[in-house]
């Protein structure tokens, strides 16, 4: 009799210093955008002696790796993104960042290494699948005018493995809102679209004393960002929600002068097609009629950003099976509502049924309700995640390609 096959969460716990080891490589050197030459450089050796046949992108420093099966079939795909955030690390690691004004603050060096380890371990198990696993490792998740997932799909993501994929997954790091190694996946919508808007109210200037002989744009701005409130609660049911923020005000240069044009930016989270659309359509009619009763002329720029991030119910519902099989019951749940945050893995999600996965990657001896969220300077991963997430994207790919592993492996 041959000896029992090592569990894939055991296999991966082997790799763990390899795994953080390489997660804190590129935590040290951040890269933002689409240009990413030294994270690139380190997921390419990280790969180096897989049987994957890779390839890089053009327009963005993107990794593409194709895994193989012993026999042709259907093609899932893995994905990880790899850039950072315009921050200043406040966490006092030893490992922190070494690029001023540059930190990996949302988790995604974590997400590169579960995703190099997801790669090993299914390169280890290729002769029992049909079929191949593309590995997406993506800049540019940070970006806000179409992402990197969008750049990857247009430069031919998709037919990597001469097969568009059946199934597409991504597993994402939480700083705080999870306890320490509890993966939750909800079918449906998980995530909002978010977009932009850009304002700029035309008026003309004068002497801040005589404000009847100029056309100030000023009042109207603030009427406008208290009008945008209202509009959101008034004419949107709340069962589909609506988020308005108001992030950035600009306008004059000294208290006694008025502009010639003030406006504003905010970013618009809607969680329905419908209500994008009507969002999209709403705000324009309502800062021009506003606009108009000052006397003024308005520019409304809204211009779309990341879609809704929408899992496929079924892939979800395996999703979750595979989390409790590997892992037990404890660590999986599903959250009631979806995350007012985006993602670009909508874009995939829209041209591929799949999920993406939350785990809470909060140091345990830390209290997750209150510690520093993702995205901010003193935001803080466990390592010891690593290994659980990428036994998760092993165990995914291996269940939608028709292996079945095995069962829960005690920790």
């Amino acid at each position: 009799m041959s000896a029992p096959r090592i569990a894939l969460s055991d296999e991966a716990r082997r790799m763990a210093a390899e795994l953080t080891a390489l997660r804190r490589e590129i935590h040290a050197e951040p890269e933002l955008g689409r240009r990413l030459p030294r994270t690139q450089r380190r997921v390419l050796d990280a790969l180096d002696g897989l049987p994957l046949e890779i390839g890089t992108g053009s327009a963005l420093s993107s990794v593409t790796a194709v895994l193989r099966g012993a026999r042709p079939g259907p093609t899932v795909l893995l994905r990880a993104d790899m850039d950072a955030l315009p921050l200043t690390e406040a966490t006092g690691l030893p490992y922190a960042s070494r690029v001023p004004g540059v930190m990996h603050a949302c988790g995604h060096d974590l997400h590169v290494a579960m995703l190099v380890g997801a790669a090993g371990l299914l390169a280890a198990r290729r002769t029992e699948f049909a079929g191949s696993v593309v590995f997406m490792f993506q800049p540019d998740e940070e970006g806000t005018d179409g992402g990197g997932a969008s750049a990857m799909l247009a430069e031919g993501l998709l037919d990597a493995s001469g097969g568009t994929p059946v199934a597409a997954y991504a597993l994402h790091v939480s700083a705080n809102r999870l306890p320490f190694g509890v993966f939750s996946v909800r079918p449906g919508t998980a995530a909002a679209a978010s977009d932009g808007l850009r304002v700029t109210v035309h008026g003309r200037g004068g002497h801040g004393s005589a404000p009847h002989r100029a056309a100030d744009p000023i009042p109207a701005v603030c009427e406008m960002v208290t009008a945008l409130q209202t509009f959101v609660t008034r004419r949107f049911d709340i069962r589909d929600p609506v988020v308005v923020t108001v992030g950035l005000i600009r306008g004059g240069t000294k208290r006694n002068i008025i502009p010639d044009e003030a406006g504003f930016e905010a970013t618009v989270r809607t969680f329905s097609t419908e209500a994008r659309e009507r969002m999209r359509e709403g705000v324009r009619t309502l800062l021009t009629g506003i606009a108009a009763a000052h006397g003024l002329t308005v520019e409304v720029d809204y211009h779309d950003g990341y879609p809704a991030l929408v899992n496929d119910p079924a892939e979800a519902a395996l999703a979750a099976r595979a989390v409790v099989d590997l892992f037990g019951p404890e660590r999986c749940l599903e959250p009631a509502h979806p995350t007012p945050g985006a993602e670009d893995m909508a874009f995939v999600l829209e041209r591929v049924p799949g999920t993406c996965l939350m785990l809470g990657a909060c140091p345990p001896q830390n209290d997750y309700v209150t510690a520093p969220q993702n995205h901010s300077s003193q935001a803080v991963f466990d390592d010891a995640v690593l290994p659980d997430g990428a036994a998760l994207l092993a165990q995914l790919a291996l269940r939608r390609l028709g292996v079945r592993d095995e069962p829960v492996s005690p920790a």
